[in-house]
């Protein structure tokens, strides 16, 4: 794969993110290709393989964690480097699981371009290093699970604390905290529906 004649694929389910992204890379003069969430973004790599991928992790229809899974299992796109992006999965326990299952870069949510966009011209000039053999389908989905309980709890908390604030903070300062708890809740729902679907795969998973 001929790194420098690849495309970057952004994959963000937040619109004013992505298109800052893209923007960003255009005036580089990269080429750009975008996707809402993991899904579609298989979708757009079966048809042409990208140089890079800088995907978010919380995204409905397939995350990032299940999307890298995925992408690390076929031979054709294993070492296609990924960054992830997160303002949400940014405690160390994981960065170590995005490491593991192979993602080659981890960048915090707001995203400083100054230090984010030599990474990109990195990784487009001389890739990634080749990765070992991917986890099995049980270490993964074992450590994907734990990840989102861990959110999960995390996200009440917050969405607790956030609902006790609006009982005692005036009218006029209750705005802000109202954005802020329906972000939250928003993002709870993510987690939930992910959750649920791994709890499925779990159960239907033969026993060995």
């Amino acid at each position: 794969m001929d790194t420098h004649k690849g495309y970057l694929l952004v994959v963000e389910d937040v619109p004013d993110i992505l298109m800052l992204i893209e923007t960003t890379l255009k005036f580089k003069g990269y080429r750009v290709v975008t996707a809402a969430n993991g899904q579609e973004a298989l979708d757009i790599i079966q048809k042409e393989y990208p140089a890079v991928i800088i995907t978010d992790i919380l995204m409905p229809k397939l995350d990032g964690f299940s999307l890298v899974h995925r992408l690390r299992l076929d031979p054709e796109t294993r070492n296609i480097p990924i960054v992830f992006l997160s303002a949400t999965y940014v405690a160390p326990e994981d960065k170590a699981f995005a490491q593991t299952i192979g993602v080659t870069r981890f960048i915090e949510k707001p995203v400083d371009f100054e230090s984010f966009l030599p990474v990109i011209d990195q990784l487009m000039t001389k890739g990634a290093p080749s990765l070992s053999e991917p986890m099995n389908e049980t270490e993964f989905y074992d450590g994907y699970r734990k990840r989102l309980e861990v959110k999960l709890k995390q996200k009440n908390t917050q969405i607790a604390r956030d609902e006790h604030l609006l009982e005692t903070l005036p009218e006029k300062e209750q705005q802000a905290i109202r954005g802020t708890l329906q972000a939250a809740i928003a993002e709870r729902e993510e987690i939930q529906q992910l959750l649920n679907q791994v709890y499925k795969l779990l159960e239907n998973k033969p026993k060995s």
